[in-house]
């Protein structure tokens, strides 16, 4: 049976997540399968998914394992016949919105990598150091030392901030960080770079002491702001 022009376009779709999934490290096959449940939007059982991948059942059912382990898909309250014979066969379906996935996601990935990563460095950075500090090493390897342990220290800095960043995801709502992005999106080109160049222009420790100000404010005080950001009154308040 001849698929729809739907159908054709919901499994090109997929067959496009699986490469995107492939760059980042993510099983083809369960890209592929995430791809297709999000172009389809209802419950699949695994010989719809099988059938329309045209996948083996073994790389049809891990695929699915899978984006279950991940969070993406989770089963559907009611199993599913897809044929005029045999049981109703377990059904799945995506879960959340795009937000939620993405969410899902994120902390996956913070959990499986950058959080076990960080105490390896640690503990490297940690070795370097107490080797260049005691003398252990011969034949001027105490400056070797050093460098690793400055090389190391700023790697490891580097790792804490993106761990930090990626946290900050993961602790908000799928809502909160959708608002988020929201507001990047109402932001042309010209304003991003700008307010980009201002934040190097300030140091990190007084744009923090800003932020914390701000979120002592009530919800009611952060909106007045806000509602002057554009009015005269602060522009001659503060300067240009």
């Amino acid at each position: 049976m001849t698929p729809s022009r739907a159908e054709r376009i919901r499994r090109e779709f997929a067959r496009a997540w699986g490469e995107i999934g492939a760059a980042w490290g993510v099983a083809p096959s369960t890209a592929t399968v995430q791809g297709y449940f999000l172009a389809h939007g209802g419950p699949l059982t695994e010989p719809e998914i099988r059938g329309a991948l045209d996948l083996s059942h073994r790389a049809a059912a891990l695929a699915l394992a899978e984006c279950a382990e991940w969070g993406l898909i989770e089963r559907a309250p009611v199993a599913r016949r897809t044929g005029r014979r045999g049981p109703a066969a377990t059904a799945y379906l995506a879960v959340g919105d795009n937000w939620e996935w993405f969410h899902r996601v994120a902390k996956a990935r913070k959990e499986r990598e950058t959080d076990p990563v960080i105490p390896v460095i640690a503990r490297c950075v940690e070795l370097a150091r107490i080797g260049a500090a005691e003398g252990l090493a011969e034949g001027g390897e105490e400056n070797e030392l050093r460098d690793l342990s400055q090389r190391l220290d700023g790697l490891l800095r580097f790792v804490h901030l993106f761990d930090r960043g990626v946290g900050v995801i993961v602790a908000a709502s799928p809502a909160a960080t959708e608002h988020l992005f929201a507001v990047l999106g109402e932001l042309d080109d010209t304003t991003m770079a700008r307010l980009i160049e201002l934040v190097e222009m300030v140091e990190p420790a007084d744009l923090a002491l800003a932020a914390r100000a701000v979120a002592r404010f009530s919800p009611r005080a952060v909106k007045r702001l806000v509602g002057l950001a554009g009015t005269p009154a602060l522009a001659r308040l503060i300067g240009r």
